[in-house]
């Protein structure tokens, strides 16, 4: 009985040296898989803190622009035309469109500096599809020149072309199609 005893004594603690060395490697390997784990943690923790700081930058840039653009709606001018006379396929300035561009850009100036202007490029139906957009940034580039020109300042000019997509007349006769070529002023304050 002492005999079985002792055999049972040692059965137990080959087991529990065997279940111990086992435990010791499970452990090594748990700490090994973790600092991996730590590693790729601690990349993307980086990354995140830089992406978190490039979101509160655009944000902030955002935030400053509502805050511009938040003003008043003071007047909308078009200069179609009949003033600015755009020629088909064409984005230059007539003396006409000039003289009305000076004069605005007076205004501007006079009433206040704190203004915004957005300025709309349009195009015509039968201007080339694929160069619409184009053309009508190109003609809405022409005024934020000119008044920049005149001293309005470019931080308060802002251009879009909305190409031949909102026309104001049918573009079935030729005094529709001009008068879609165009440029709508917003002015806010």
């Amino acid at each position: 009985m002492i005999q079985r005893a002792s055999k049972m004594a040692i059965a137990g603690a080959m087991l529990l040296g065997v279940v111990s060395l086992g435990g010791c490697a499970t452990k090594s390997f748990v700490n090994e898989q973790v600092a991996v784990v730590d590693t790729k943690v601690t990349a993307q923790s980086a990354q995140i803190a830089g992406v978190d700081a490039t979101a509160r930058e655009a944000i902030q840039r955002a935030d400053a622009a509502g805050k511009l653009a938040e003003g008043k709606f003071a007047y909308s001018m078009v200069l179609s035309d009949d003033s600015l006379k755009f020629p088909a396929a064409k984005a230059t300035l007539s003396p006409e469109a000039q003289a009305r561009l000076d004069a605005l850009a007076s205004k501007l100036l006079g009433e206040n500096r704190n203004v915004y202007v957005e300025i709309q490029g349009h195009t015509d139906a039968s201007e080339a599809k694929s160069g619409a957009y184009r053309l009508g940034e190109q003609r809405a580039e022409a005024v934020r020149r000119y008044l920049s020109q005149k001293g309005v300042a470019l931080n308060r000019i802002g251009t879009i072309s909305f190409g031949a997509e909102t026309p104001v007349a049918p573009t079935t006769d030729r005094a529709g199609r001009q008068a879609n070529r165009r440029v709508v002023l917003i002015v806010l304050s």
